[in-house]
């Protein structure tokens, strides 16, 4: 019984060392911060041979459904947070989920806020990696996760008629 649980923790182990320390991060986080720069919300990200998981929960929001978007550019400067850039699409597609033509690789569900300001959303994509080549969040420019002021229609191109951005977190490993 003894060498079975030996080939155990050694499977296990071996597991583990499987992941080359060039691959870069297996994981991210973002403190999503309002106009204001109160904390509003914080998404945890964690690459898996699924994709990538995105969490996010969402407090001292805006009741409401919200679109929900990566985009290009690791920095968030208030108020209108335009700093972070256009969507993350290093595809050059069209926007949205719902468009034949589309996605952005920063494209994601609407992110849902209920009268007590708390939310979230919890998704997987294969659009983009925590790893590295041309599709990672953590290249040259970073990438920011964005809440805006409506919801996205999923299909309009270029930001899905999903208006103001209202929060902004730089997405760090």
């Amino acid at each position: 019984m003894r060498p079975l649980l030996l080939l155990g923790v050694a499977a296990v182990l071996a597991g583990c060392a499987s992941t080359p320390a060039d691959k870069g991060p297996l994981s991210g986080e973002a403190v999503l911060k309002d106009k204001e720069g109160t904390q509003v919300g914080v998404a945890t990200l964690i690459q898996t041979p699924e994709g990538v998981r995105i969490a996010v929960t969402a407090y001292r929001m805006p009741p409401g459904t919200h679109g929900l978007h990566v985009h290009a550019v690791g920095l968030c400067e208030p108020p209108e947070f335009t700093s972070a850039g256009a969507h993350f699409n290093p595809g050059s597609k069209q926007h949205g989920r719902l468009n034949p033509a589309g996605a952005h690789a920063g494209d994601l569900p609407n992110l849902v806020v209920a009268a007590s300001g708390e939310g979230g959303i919890d998704v997987t994509t294969k659009a983009f990696t925590l790893v590295g080549g041309t599709i990672s969040l953590f290249g040259e420019k970073g990438t920011s996760l964005v809440v805006h002021a409506n919801p996205d229609d999923e299909k309009t191109d270029p930001t899905g008629n999903s208006g103001a951005r209202i929060a902004c977190g730089v997405i760090t490993k």
